[in-house]
């Protein structure tokens, strides 16, 4: 059995992050949550679920806040004696969502929060080690150029996104933000990057060090929940953890 450990998670009422969330208290960890609406969040794990709102209640402690509007104290405060961090977080699909503020929503909490543990670790006699997970999308390229080239076509979708969709152009800024954070052996990161996603149980599931597909789909996807087992069996893992730190690995459904 896996040591006991306290995971951050943000993002935790999304459609991946509840399921980071239940699968760490299924396997017996210790949860913090941001949310806005903890009846939400608790609703949202009944409904994978019943009764897993009161069955791990003990183990799960929730705040209720708007991320970016806490203090760097509060962050300091939220991620203290933290194992890890792991952010799910992601803009609305609506047009205040995609075009309104906040535009850098994923790279803003990124950074906070990533300055936060350092900061923690500055003032700790032996700092505390501790990972962080940022959940991205396999339409981020890797900034270190290791992914393999993209067709012309792909290319030309890629700048378009880029420019003309906010959130994803927040996604590789922050993905680029963490790809530069290799200076602090205390403080380890990985970016997911799933495929297309799809609703369903967890299951068997597929890692590689870049997309293996075309950007247009193809006849790969994963279900969230085995993007959410993927970051918990890294976290609880040593051998998978040390597999996939510092990289940018993509999640498919195992065909097999």
């Amino acid at each position: 059995m896996a040591a006991i450990t306290t995971t951050l998670v943000v993002g935790a009422t999304g459609a991946t992050g509840k399921h980071v969330v239940l699968q760490l208290l299924q396997r017996k960890q210790h949860v913090k949550a941001v949310v806005r609406s903890k009846q939400r969040l608790l609703d949202s794990l009944d409904e994978v679920a019943p009764n897993a709102s009161t069955e791990f209640s003990s183990s799960l402690e929730i705040q209720e806040a708007s991320l970016l509007d806490l203090s760097d104290d509060d962050l300091m405060e939220l991620t203290r004696q933290c194992d890890a961090t792991v952010s799910c977080l992601g803009h609305n699909i609506s047009i205040q969502g995609m075009f309104g503020h906040p535009r850098r929503l994923v790279t803003d909490a990124t950074k906070r929060l990533y300055n936060a543990i350092e900061a923690n670790q500055s003032k700790e006699a032996e700092p505390k080690k501790a990972k962080f997970i940022l959940m991205g999308t396999v339409a981020v390229p890797n900034p270190n150029g290791e992914d393999d080239k993209r067709t012309f076509g792909e290319r030309f979708v890629q700048f378009l996104l880029r420019y003309m969709l906010p959130p994803h152009r927040d996604n590789e800024i922050a993905a680029a933000y963490i790809q530069g954070k290799t200076d602090n052996p205390n403080l380890e990161w990985t970016v997911v990057r799933p495929t297309e996603l799809t609703d369903g149980s967890a299951s068997k599931y597929e890692m590689f060090s870049k997309p293996i597909d075309s950007l247009f789909g193809g006849d790969r996807s994963v279900t969230r929940a085995n993007v959410a087992q993927s970051m918990v069996d890294m976290l609880l893992t040593k051998s998978l953890w040390d597999e996939w730190k510092f990289k940018m690995p993509t999640v498919y459904d195992d065909l097999n």
